[in-house]
């Protein structure tokens, strides 16, 4: 205890001679005493080094030492002890220099040793700086950063069969395949963005270590320096952090280039990363720049602006890069997450960059969001014109045609980005105006009344309707094309179905109404009642009594012969032809095959017990009458399953 008094003793008395020597003002005396202070047990270390034995230690005593601690010290000498010293010295020949450059009667030599020993003192820190901030730097791999940002869902991709902004026939390999697994698209929108994500960049015990450093380098005039390494060290981590991410630099060349396929995987992977870099990496990097540098506001604005600047900006440039490319209407959807994701981090980015040095980042972002909100437009536009002037031929087993498929399923995800593209699209008053009967009509709550009966319809909204109406228009034109009229109407209840059924599911029916749906559904009646018309009239008149029961016997059982014959042809012409026919559609398809026999099988059966009897004891009976009452059934069962079948008469004995 004795020991430990008279060693604060030495160190107080060491400051008195240190302010007796140089002569200082209260001020100086103050800053003296602080230093002193923190590092008392440093200081008596120091001192102790310095004592030349009568309990004496001269300014000059104690500079040299100090010198000596810094000059000799050298950067594997790493323990904690030493490190303690070294720092301690550093302080010491920065307050010294710091009170010897406002002496005028101090030895020159005494100024030049000492910015030389500060100069060394400098250089070293810097090294320690750089080896800390490497040695303690987190390691990151993909599962941490995209663990840090919660993602549900997967991706799955509309058509990819597009190239040209064309829809044709090729969509259909996906689409078809999709419907018949009795699955919808799922297109991911992403996580949404929310709540503090926290991910220390750096060991934590490192950061006073480093801060340590930091705050003798900018009270020694080396922030310079200092912010240099800092910057080169922390941009080689983002760069790794963005490869590891799957963001790669890219010119707008390379993008007009890359195949859409290949394209689309990289979109996705720049969405999520976007997500990353600024509610982990960016906050992160922020948080790490006012802890380190937390003695100058200026050099945290500074470091973080020119570490991460580039970073940004290399994201920016490929949003940019896409915004500007070529556009085809697969990459709406891709192109509206991108927008929307740098919707949703803009705010965050104005809340980082607030100095000047930063406004270049915020501004950018601001034109590539404006780039992406006229691609995503002059996207929808061309989607539009792509709807309108589409005219490949006709299905001909009469299913559901790849327009239809591809028309629905693409506005069926398009009304889950609403609230985006009503605040890019125009409004068309035009198109209002006409469809405000409609809206009315629907009673769907989906526009806003002005009080005199009027409604308006938003942006999408209004497009959207338009675009049924087109497709609706398309599918009736290439339905006039089928010369059969039985066929016809098969083609017309496959698509106007999916349509109906599309809308259902999705919400699409918000914008229709229920309204729209029940009169799409009384077309369809109409159509199924002008099926059985077009395809069943002629064999029901084989079965007709007239010009049977006023002939003589031979007459009449040659009539009987010629109308069972023909009936028999009839039905297994239909039968040959309708079987390669395809309903997709279970229910419409069952609906049909029970109306053909509640309208066929009784006539056919009503024909036989008049008339059957009259043939089978005759000779080659069974070759008239072929087929009983659920024979038929069995046989309208494989009907409109777009495949072929063989059909299998039973012979059937005379009786």
């Amino acid at each position: 205890m004795a020991a430990t008094i008279e060693a604060q003793d030495r160190v107080l008395a060491t400051a008195q001679q240190i302010v007796k020597s140089l002569n200082m003002n209260t001020k100086a005396t103050e800053d003296m005493f602080e230093i002193l202070s923190r590092f008392d047990n440093r200081l008596s270390n120091i001192t102790d080094l310095m004592d030349n034995g009568s309990g004496d230690v001269t300014i000059n005593d104690q500079f040299e030492k100090a010198e000596s601690i810094i000059l000799r010290h050298d950067s594997a000498d790493d323990d904690v002890d030493s490190s303690s010293d070294y720092l301690a010295a550093v302080d010491l020949i920065i307050q010294m220099t710091e009170n010897l450059n406002v002496e005028s009667e101090v030895n020159e030599e005494i100024i030049d040793r000492a910015e030389n020993a500060l100069q060394a003192a400098m250089s070293r820190l810097e090294d320690d700086f750089r080896h800390v901030l490497i040695r303690n730097t987190v390691p990151l791999d993909a599962d941490r950063l995209y663990g840090s940002v919660r993602r549900s869902g997967s991706y799955s991709r509309l058509n990819e069969g597009e190239n040209d902004g064309e829809i044709d026939e090729e969509s259909e390999s996906v689409v078809a395949e999709d419907d018949q697994e009795g699955s919808s698209y799922h297109h991911e929108r992403g996580a949404s963005l929310g709540g503090d994500i926290c991910l220390d960049l750096v060991n934590n015990e490192a950061v006073d270590e480093l801060k340590d450093i930091a705050d003798r380098m900018i009270r020694s005039g080396y922030e310079k320096e200092c912010s240099q390494v800092y910057n080169n060290v922390r941009l080689d981590v983002l760069d790794e952090c963005l490869s590891i991410l799957g963001v790669e630099r890219i010119s707008i060349e390379e993008v007009q280039r890359i195949e859409w396929k290949i394209l689309d995987e990289k979109l996705k992977k720049w969405i999520e990363a976007v997500k990353v870099v600024v509610r982990v990496l960016l906050f992160g990097e922020k948080r790490l720049c006012e802890r380190i540098f937390s003695e100058s506001e200026l050099l945290q604005e500074i470091c973080f602006v020119e570490t991460t600047k580039g970073c940004v900006m290399q994201m920016l440039n490929f949003g940019e890069a896409v915004a500007i490319s070529q556009r085809s209407i697969e990459k709406l959807f891709r192109i509206l997450d991108m927008y929307e994701v740098v919707v949703d981090v803009t705010q965050d980015l104005e809340a980082l960059y607030t100095d000047e040095s930063g406004e270049i980042v915020c501004s950018e972002a601001k034109g590539v969001l404006n780039g992406l909100g006229m691609a995503a437009v002059g996207t929808f536009v061309e989607f539009e014109k792509a709807v309108k002037s589409e005219n490949s031929r006709a299905i001909h087993d009469g299913d559901i045609h790849p327009i239809t498929r591809y028309v629905m399923n693409y506005l069926s995800l398009l009304v889950d980005y609403s609230e985006t593209l009503n605040s890019l699209l125009p409004s068309d008053e035009d198109h209002d105006v006409s469809l405000n009967s409609q809206v009315v009509d629907n009673g769907n709550g989906n526009g806003n009344g002005n009080g005199n009966g009027d409604v308006t319809i938003s942006p999408l909204a209004t497009r959207v309707v338009v675009l049924i109406t087109s497709l609706e228009s398309n599918i009736e034109e290439k339905s006039s094309l089928y010369e059969d009229s039985a066929m016809r109407y098969i083609f017309l209840m496959n698509n106007i179905l999916y349509v109906i059924q599309k809308v259902k599911e999705s919400n699409l029916r918000n914008i229709t109404g229920d309204n729209w749906i029940r009169k799409h559904r009384g077309k369809i009646r109409q159509w199924h009642t002008g099926y059985l018309r077009s395809a069943w009239s002629k064999a029901l008149l084989f079965l007709k009594d007239e010009g049977i029961s006023g002939s003589s016997t031979s007459t009449s059982r040659a009539i009987l012969k010629e109308r069972f014959k023909n009936f028999n042809l009839c039905f297994e012409e239909i039968y040959r032809i309708q079987t390669l026919w395809k309903v997709p559609d279970a229910q419409l398809r069952e609906e049909l095959r029970i109306s053909i026999s509640e309208k066929v099988l009784p006539a056919y059966r009503a024909f036989l017990g008049r008339f059957g009897s009259q043939l089978e004891g005759g000779r080659h009976g069974g070759k008239y009458i072929k087929y009983y009452p659920e024979d038929l059934e069995n046989y309208v069962s494989d009907l409109f399953e777009g495949k072929f079948v063989v059909m299998n008469h039973m012979k059937r004995k005379s009786t």
